[in-house]
């Protein structure tokens, strides 16, 4: 077995884990990344990018149609080749040369192949002819190797070859009949485009729509897919599936009754990919989320480092937060605080410090790009009050903006800001709208930056934007 030494291992290259392996070389260490699968990881290739791309032509033909004089120009419904084609350049046509280049130009090492752990800082890779590697790290090593989507233990339903968010995302033409079992983030959205592609669209929400947003969030997507076409079933989950020799597939629900589609799309959750990285040649349970401390040090059950904090974790493996984002953000944290520690020079571990991602427990941001679009950042009003926080909740209609009436023909919103009454910061935001994904900012620079509401007033909102929101809220607090 031939062997190499970096001062870090980076195991998933990923969006996280190239992050990582950047921050590294650039504080002045060496480092190599391991993928399995394709360089650019989950997000380029079957999340962020190209679902993105396939909801955001159904945005701008409703956009185009909301307005006098472009709804008049608009002849026809959607060119679904069009979409899919465009789906496909922003997936790379599934072909990773351009990030591969990039990792060549960082002066980071790539090593194709399943790495595993096989002891303190060694990690073994083997390539698809099954030829292995050891890799030593000097430092660290960090598991970044993502999520995948959660299979539940339903009858029949594995032999049913359903889709997940991957086969949705990379779907190569439209089902007539699509049914969905899930009615959070991938679920909505899922359904919203492929309805829009022409997809007759159920959707099993056993737990609602959106049940983690604030209620009103969910109850305007809700209404929204059932304009669309789609048939919301809420409270509804799926007790056996079959697929027919014809290809029908044939879901009996707990109830009894029964839908038939020809796809059926599985999005009820993420489970960790670690069931193959090791864990257990250093005492931990393949398979398993794994638990970080402050500056995402991979702890025991007991809450012990492993050995003297060599071995590190970052994005969806350590549930923390299961975005894109936010993970790129824990990489920056992980890649300067294992260079930090490799100098010697101090580790700013306090909440908001360079070396730890406090965000990830107080100012998440994140937008559903459903129709309408949610954009929302911090706590919910029942998060902030199972806190125990003294909250005060403002709302107002957003659809009364003149902003919003200038932007749409029958805009239709809603905003709400969460105040901590005790600082009198906002420590939660939602905006529900058309197009309310580009506002969201503002809103998370001001629970990051824990503004005072009364500096808030002075943050004059340009006219006529939607963005004069934040004025009417601030009104409304202060009466």
């Amino acid at each position: 077995m031939s062997g190499h030494t970096y001062g870090v291992i980076v195991i998933g290259a990923g969006p996280v884990g190239e992050n990582i392996a950047d921050r590294v070389v650039q504080g002045g260490l060496s480092a190599a990344i391991v993928e399995r699968e394709l360089v650019g990881g989950e997000c380029s290739y079957w999340a962020c990018m190209p679902t993105k791309a396939l909801l955001r032509s159904t945005a701008a033909l409703r956009a185009a149609r909301q307005v006098p004089g472009s709804r008049e120009a608009v002849t026809g419904g959607l060119d679904v080749a069009a979409v899919l084609r465009r789906r496909d350049d922003f997936a790379s046509q599934w072909n990773d040369d351009g990030q591969v280049a990039w990792l060549d130009s960082a002066g980071i090492t790539l090593y194709r192949g399943q790495g595993r752990i096989s002891s303190e800082r060694v990690v073994e890779v083997t390539d698809g002819s099954g030829a292995a590697t050891s890799l030593t790290a000097r430092h660290a090593v960090v598991i970044a190797t993502g999520s995948a989507a959660l299979l539940p233990d339903i009858p029949g339903l594995h032999e049913a070859e359903p889709w997940s968010s991957r086969e949705a995302a990379a779907a190569r033409a439209i089902p007539g009949r699509l049914a969905v079992i899930g009615g959070g983030v991938v679920a909505s959205e899922m359904a919203t485009a492929f309805a829009a592609l022409g997809s007759s669209v159920t959707m099993l929400a056993r737990d609602g729509v959106l049940p983690l947003a604030e209620p009103f969030a969910g109850e305007q997507v809700t209404e929204s897919l059932r304009e669309a076409g789609v048939s919301v079933l809420l409270g509804s989950e799926a007790g056996a599936v079959k697929r027919d020799g014809g290809g029908t597939v044939h879901i009996t629900l707990t109830t009894g009754q029964l839908v038939e589609a020809d796809e059926v799309l599985v999005a009820i959750g993420r489970t960790p990919n670690t069931q193959d990285v090791g864990l257990d040649a250093v005492g931990l349970n393949p398979g398993a989320w794994l638990t970080v401390d402050d500056t995402l040090r991979v702890v025991s059950e007991d809450g012990e480092l492993l050995g003297d904090g060599w071995l590190y974790a970052a994005g969806d493996v350590n549930r923390r937060v299961l975005l894109t984002h936010q993970g790129k953000y824990q990489a920056r944290a992980v890649g300067d605080v294992i260079v930090a520690r490799a100098k010697g020079e101090a580790v700013d571990d306090g909440p908001w410090g360079r070396h730890v991602a406090t965000a990830d427990e107080r100012a998440v941001p994140q937008v559903v790009f459903t129709e309408p679009e949610i954009a929302s950042v911090g706590l919910t009003k029942a998060a902030a009050e199972e806190t125990g926080l003294r909250v005060r909740v403002v709302d107002y209609d957003l659809g009364a903006v003149a902003g919003s009436a200038l932007h749409a023909d029958g805009y239709r919103g809603h905003a709400r800001m969460v105040v901590d009454e005790d600082r009198r910061v906002i420590v939660g935001f939602t905006l529900v709208g058309p197009d309310v994904a580009e506002l969201l900012h503002a809103a998370t620079i001001a629970v990051v930056g824990e503004v005072p509401i009364d500096r808030l007033w002075h943050a004059v909102p340009a006219y006529p934007t939607v963005s004069e929101v934040w004025l009417r809220l601030l009104e409304a607090y202060g009466r």
